[in-house]
Parts: C-alpha cells; sequence; structure tokens
C-alpha cells in the first residue's frame, strides 16, 4: 500500500514545531510495510489542505492518505472542512470507529472532528494532530485498512470468511 501523510500545523510550518504525528504515522506505515508515497506539513489553511489532497488522490498518488492535525475546535481547526471539499463519498464508519475506540482511554477525543471518505481510489482518513491521538487513531485503523482498501480498489474479495 501507498501511504501519503498530510500533517496540518500552524506552528509546523513556521519551523516552530517538530512534526511528530506525521513521524507517528510514518513509523506505523513502515511497520506495516507500506511504502510512503509523499508527507508533506501545511498550515492550517483551508486551500493548501484541498490542494496537497486534490492532487494526491487525482494523480493516483497513494492509496491511503492520512492527515494529522487541525481536527479540533479551534477557530484555525479547518481540516475536516477542507477534507469535505474533497471527498467524493463519506466513510462515516472509520471516523466514528477512531473516536469510539479511543473514548475511553482519552475522553477528550470526542471533541475531535476528523472525516473520513474517498476520492477516486484513495482513502482519506483524518487523524488528531497529537502523536498519542495519531499512534490511537491508527491502532483504531489497523484491523479494517488493508481491507477497506483492497474493496476500494477493486481487489477481488471473499466475503465470506472475514474475521470479526
Amino acid at each position: 500500500m501507498r501511504v501519503a501523510i498530510l500533517t496540518v500545523s500552524d506552528a509546523g510550518a513556521r519551523g516552530e514545531r517538530a512534526d511528530t504525528s506525521g513521524d507517528a504515522a510514518e513509523r506505523w506505515a513502515r511497520a506495516r510495510g507500506y511504502a510512503i508515497a509523499d508527507r508533506a506539513l501545511v498550515p492550517d489553511d483551508t486551500a493548501e489542505i484541498i490542494n496537497a489532497l486534490t492532487a494526491w488522490c487525482d494523480h493516483d498518488t497513494a492509496d491511503l492518505v492520512l492527515t494529522t492535525g487541525g481536527t479540533g475546535l479551534s477557530e484555525r481547526d479547518v481540516t475536516p472542512e477542507a477534507t469535505r471539499v474533497v471527498l467524493e463519498r463519506d466513510a462515516p464508519g472509520i471516523a466514528e470507529r477512531i473516536r469510539v475506540k479511543t473514548m475511553d482511554s482519552f475522553p477528550r477525543s470526542a471533541l475531535s472532528r476528523g472525516l473520513s471518505g474517498t476520492r477516486r481510489k484513495t482513502l482519506i482518513v483524518n487523524l488528531p494532530g497529537s502523536t498519542s491521538g495519531v499512534n490511537d487513531g491508527l491502532a483504531a485503523l489497523d484491523p479494517i485498512v488493508d481491507h477497506a482498501v483492497a474493496v476500494l480498489r477493486g481487489a477481488p474479495l471473499d466475503h465470506g470468511s472475514a474475521p470479526r
């Protein structure tokens, strides 16, 4: 699988903060044997987020795009709004799973407004900006992401014996 990682952070884009959440997403992808197709860091700017996501999806750069950051309640958190513009089809169960699986250990994950969905043959998943939030979100994504991308990419699947 080819993974692109987009970190959304004003401080990161200004060089004031290390991109530890993007690093966490990259470690997860590499540990699973995935290729890093691209990685970028942009400020909390709707147009820049839209441009990066659209380019990666429309040029078939990645099978999976992970965004980190910009999913909270602050005025500058615009990742879900930008993602909504890009998505052709919603996949709300993925974002719901991430929130539900992380709420017991971190109740504030209920405040995340992250989205999930598809554009063309690419799955896009919004993750929080903290390293722990990324790790928790990816742990929730772990058991479903390969199947989700396989279905999206049109791979032949045996639906009769899927593990639960």
